[in-house]
């Protein structure tokens, strides 16, 4: 049976991620900071046994290699960097940036990701699948940027582009191959309620582009239907 670890999976895209999966008999290991506040996960994960809820903030570090120590008898088909932050505040923008909040942001947004493939490469190495999923964002285009604003937000996505798309040179040759999705603007707690689509169809996209993943299409940037998005 297949394996997928969520990050983030307490709501929004990483539940749903978690309800898809399980209902097609995946095995999922499910994290988020605080489970016993994870009402919607807990639910789910009655609903479906192959669900293994963990606790784990991404941005302590050690909480990582400490997760994939106690799993390191486990193969992970799929991982799923999904926990994100949006740390760009009303009346924060240029003049009056948080630089405590941007470092944070680029924690759990950049660096948290990287660590998270660092900690967990032995396991996905052993699978049959192979491969590293990144939620990033249009916003973490530099092509598409004609509007300004978000620069914390902006810049960790366009931070995790750039250094997944440098994994993705450097783990072909071990057979791992790397993914950056667009989710699309999203009905979630932080796309908000103006969004275009739910998260059904998002997730349902970009597990059709997983499941038919080839190891060429490694280190692409792709909106959640397949469409190539500008670097």
């Amino acid at each position: 049976m297949a394996t997928v670890l969520i990050t983030g999976a307490n709501r929004g895209l990483g539940l749903e991620f978690c309800r898809q999966y399980a209902a097609e008999g995946w095995d999922v290991i499910a994290c988020c900071r605080q489970p016993e506040q994870a009402s919607d996960l807990d639910t789910l994960a009655r609903q479906y046994a192959t669900i293994q809820v963990e606790a784990l903030d991404v941005a302590d570090f050690d909480r990582i290699d400490a997760l994939s120590q106690k799993l390191s008898d486990r193969c992970i088909d799929v991982l799923i960097n999904n926990a994100g932050v949006y740390g760009d505040l009303q009346g924060g923008g240029f003049g009056q940036l948080d630089y405590q909040a941007w470092s944070k942001s680029l924690a759990i947004n950049t660096q948290a990701p990287v660590k998270m493939v660092e900690a967990f490469l032995p396991q996905i190495k052993c699978s049959d699948k192979k491969l590293v999923v990144n939620i990033s964002s249009l916003m973490g285009s530099i092509a598409d940027n004609d509007s300004g604003g978000s620069i914390l937000y902006r810049s960790s996505k366009a931070a995790l582009n750039a250094a997944m798309k440098s994994l993705a040179i450097e783990l072909k040759d071990q057979s791992v191959g790397v993914l950056i999705f667009h989710p699309g603007w999203v009905k979630t707690d932080m796309g908000g309620p103006n969004a275009l689509i739910n998260t059904e169809p998002s997730i349902a996209g970009m597990r059709t582009f997983i499941e038919n993943f080839s190891l060429d299409q490694s280190g692409c940037f792709v909106k959640y239907d397949g469409t190539p998005m500008p670097w």
